[in-house]
C-alpha cells in the first residue's frame, strides 16, 4: 500500500526534478537518469519508459528543446535536451510553489493531536 503512495509523490514532482537537473547544462536521457538516482540517494530510479514521457511532454510545452549531437569515433550520437529561456522561467516558479506547499505539508504532517 505505500509503494502506491510512493510512486504517486514520485510521479508529481518528475517535471520539477528533470528541469532543476537541466538547468545548470544540456543533458542526454541515460545522464539525467544516473543523476538524478544519485543525488536522490536511490529514491528516484528511474526507467526509460517513465523519463521519456516526461522529457517529451516539456518539450511539448516549450520548457525544453533538444538537439542530436553528432557521432565522435565510437561514442554514438546523443539527443540532448536543454532548459528554454520559458522553461528556466517556470522551474523559478515551480520552486516558489513547492516550497509552499512542501512547508504547508510539513506543517500538518508535523502537526500533534
Amino acid at each position: 500500500m505505500s509503494e502506491k503512495y510512493e510512486q504517486q509523490m514520485k510521479k508529481g514532482v518528475l517535471d520539477m526534478l528533470v528541469l532543476k537537473l537541466l538547468e545548470p547544462e544540456p543533458k542526454y536521457g541515460y545522464q539525467i537518469i544516473q543523476e538524478m538516482k544519485e543525488k536522490s540517494a536511490d529514491i528516484f530510479s528511474l526507467k526509460d519508459g517513465t523519463l521519456y514521457p516526461v522529457l517529451y511532454r516539456l518539450e511539448d510545452d516549450g520548457l525544453v528543446e533538444s538537439e542530436w549531437s553528432a557521432a565522435k569515433g565510437k561514442q554514438v550520437s546523443r539527443k540532448y535536451y536543454r532548459l528554454t529561456e520559458a522553461g528556466r522561467d517556470t522551474l523559478s516558479k515551480i520552486r516558489t510553489v513547492w516550497n509552499r506547499v512542501s512547508d504547508g505539508v510539513a506543517k500538518i504532517m508535523e502537526e500533534k493531536q
